[in-house]
């Protein structure tokens, strides 16, 4: 009786501080790794203006298929967008009434005022791909683009409504910061300035500066990424909308586009690619899986062999359905997905192939492959000695 012992609590007992520390400690590292990727996105958008060059790849791309595509049109525009369409100013007027759209081509009947809108969208779709003026010229290619496609609402197809969507998205990059008249305007005025001494900025006139630059970067980068969600979209719902029909997943839906006259612009190529059902069905097998896979392949290598494929099947499209316009816009479209690295290297390819086939020789007193690197020292300052390279 004496020797009855204490019961101890049981070694359990302190067990439950344990997982506390643990979820503290997840929930911590959550917090921070949400935290990072903030910052990340944050600099992504806000550090410096993405995809130059892709952007005016993009700029250079439609403003030319659509200066081409009026061009192309032009012994039909009366029939098309004019006074003498089937589809009348009044028509278009109700349509607008109930949809929201509207055109400037319907301000007046007059045969002069369309000529004069028709000129100018000429103009325009030159200057833009040119690159003159971007800012402006972009915001004028919208109203362009706009207001044709609504003129003739049902005349349009996909090609015609993705220009459109890129036409409105170009507004909010900088599209003409490469490969365009602004940027040689800037270039050379840079030069002009170089010797001159930099003007004293107050503090407020610098932070309107800094102010402006991070606004126009943060508009450029949610534009970019908007044309390239949009790109993702266009193909992952096409792939997914495949994939419900049984012609697709049976691979004779090519069979049935080829055989239908109204997309047969030689119909003897037609007739000799339908005659290889087996190429027929792995193409359409081909198209299914590249489209549906698209979305998820752009952030690894994988996505320059999907590209490819889909350039291949554009032309293919082009050539063999008659669709040069939507061809043309789409493979436009997936250039935004290549990098600057690779648009930057494009110069020195083309200078090397041409100096290689003699078409092409550098300039008096610059040496080959120097065109990037600025000279050294002021003019009328002796620069620092340093050995000459021997030219060749």
């Amino acid at each position: 009786m004496g020797s009855e012992q204490i019961p101890q609590p049981p070694f359990t007992a302190a067990a439950p501080h344990r997982p506390a520390t643990q979820e503290t400690s997840v929930a911590g590292t959550a917090h921070r790794w949400l935290l990072d990727r903030i910052g990340d996105l944050w600099a992504l958008l806000t550090d410096r203006p993405i995809s130059l060059y892709a952007a005016s790849v993009l700029r250079i791309g439609y403003g030319l298929l659509y200066l081409v595509f009026l061009l192309r049109e032009f012994p039909h525009r009366d029939q098309i967008w004019g006074p003498g369409s089937p589809w009348t100013p009044a028509l278009a007027q109700q349509l607008f009434d109930q949809t929201g759209w509207n055109s400037v081509l319907i301000l007046s009947d007059s045969r002069a005022y369309f000529e004069l809108c028709y000129v100018t969208a000429l103009v325009t779709s030159a200057l833009f791909m040119l690159g003159w003026r971007t800012r402006a010229m972009s915001v004028l290619f919208a109203v362009v683009v706009t207001s044709f496609h609504a003129r003739s609402i049902f005349m349009t197809d996909g090609g015609d409504n993705l220009i459109l969507l890129m036409a409105l998205y170009l507004v909010l990059t900088a599209c003409g910061r490469r490969w365009s008249l602004d940027a040689r305007r800037n270039r050379l005025k840079a030069a002009r300035a170089g010797d001159a001494p930099e003007s004293a900025r107050s503090f407020s006139a610098q932070q309107l500066q800094d102010a402006r630059t991070t606004l126009t970067t943060v508009v450029h980068n949610c534009g970019i990424l908007v044309i390239a969600a949009q790109v993702c979209f266009l193909y992952g719902s096409a792939g997914l909308y495949k994939i419900q029909g049984p012609t697709w997943g049976g691979g004779t839906a090519l069979h049935y586009a080829l055989s239908l006259e109204l997309f047969q612009p030689w119909p003897a190529l037609s007739h000799l690619v339908d005659e290889y059902p087996m190429v027929i069905a792995i193409a359409s097998y081909v198209t299914v899986l590249v489209q549906v896979a698209f979305p998820f392949v752009l952030f690894g290598r994988l996505k320059y062999p999907v590209l490819t494929v889909l350039l291949g099947m554009h032309i293919g499209i082009a050539v063999l359905l008659g669709l040069p316009l939507f061809s043309g816009a789409m493979i436009v479209a997936d250039a935004v997905f290549l990098p600057d690295r690779f648009y930057a290297i494009l110069p020195r390819l083309w200078r090397r192939a041409a100096r290689r086939a003699g078409v092409w020789r550098p300039a008096p007193g610059r040496a080959a492959g120097s065109a990037s690197v600025p000279p050294q020292g002021r003019p009328g300052e002796p620069s620092s000695p340093r050995p000459r390279r021997s030219r060749v």
